[in-house]
């Protein structure tokens, strides 16, 4: 990739983006009524920090000064508390995201698999870098530290869908059809890839209908269940006794209100730590 491929990058170390301009009336009210819908949920208004985010990114594309403004209004923090959440996750975006999210696993099991060589030979095809955008908009591109699919490395994900046993070649095909609108399937799961803020409204608890679609576990993750249920392998038996004493032991270890600490206890005396000794002296 040349170093003038990309003139503006977009860094995920860039502050968050202010923005001015206000909501349309109509974008407004629908945020805020489902920002109820999410708030409702909550003992605590401010528990409904996270998923709030994820619905601001459904509208706006990335976490925006004006979005931050009515979550914190809605919520009753400070700008700096939702800014301060909004920039520890990576989930949340701190600049205009690419309709897909394209995340490489370079972890060490996926980079030893082939993981680095997929990151550098896709980021040389799009003429992008880490958390960078191509310019039609359409691929964001980062390194992941884990996909948590260990078992298909090296993996990609295209907005949190799994695509197993990766090669650079694929990889390459995948971004070409995401980008040119051909529908494209993941390995597991749902039945296509959704966009970014398709996706981000679904992680608000917006639920999306596709949650039942597609295969959720792949042969390689049920390989020990199968030689399980091939060789009658079973779990042992709980032991009554030994749970019964278990129980015992943990109900023992509890001391009543009033009580000593177990510290005390332990040490072969009733008597509250220093409190003779203080007496004594």
């Amino acid at each position: 990739m040349t170093a003038d491929a990309h003139t503006d990058p977009l860094h995920r170390y860039t502050p968050l983006q202010a923005s001015d301009e206000p909501y349309a009336e109509d974008v407004l009210a629908g945020l805020r009524a489902d920002a109820a819908q999410i708030i409702a949920k909550y003992p605590q208004k401010r528990s409904a920090l996270l998923p709030m985010l994820h619905l601001i990114q459904s509208v706006d594309g990335y976490v925006t000064g004006r979005g931050v403004d009515l979550c914190a209004e809605m919520l009753d923090l400070t700008r700096a508390e939702v800014s301060g959440v909004a920039t520890f996750y990576t989930q949340y975006k701190r600049h205009p995201n690419g309709e897909y999210t394209v995340g490489v696993c370079t972890n060490t099991l996926c980079a030893i698999m082939g993981g680095d060589q997929i990151f550098d030979e896709v980021s040389e095809h799009l003429g992008i870098g880490h958390d960078e955008t191509t310019p039609d908009g359409k691929i964001t591109l980062e390194r992941v530290e884990c996909n948590a699919a260990c078992d298909f490395a090296p993996v990609v994900m295209a907005n949190w869908e799994f695509f197993d046993n990766q090669t650079p070649e694929t990889t390459k095909k995948m971004v070409d059809d995401l980008r040119s609108g051909v529908p494209v399937a993941p390995t597991r799961g749902a039945s296509r890839v959704c966009s970014f803020k398709q996706v981000s409204r679904m992680l608000a608890g917006f639920e999306d209908g596709l949650a039942d679609e597609g295969v959720g576990a792949g042969h390689a993750s049920l390989e020990g269940l199968r030689l399980a249920k091939e060789q009658g392998w079973t779990a042992p038996a709980a032991d009554a006794s030994t749970d019964g004493e278990a129980e015992e032991t943990t109900r023992d270890a509890e001391p009543e209100t009033g009580e000593a600490h177990s510290s005390a206890r332990a040490s072969g005396t009733d008597t509250p730590s220093g409190t003779d000794k203080e007496k004594d002296a």
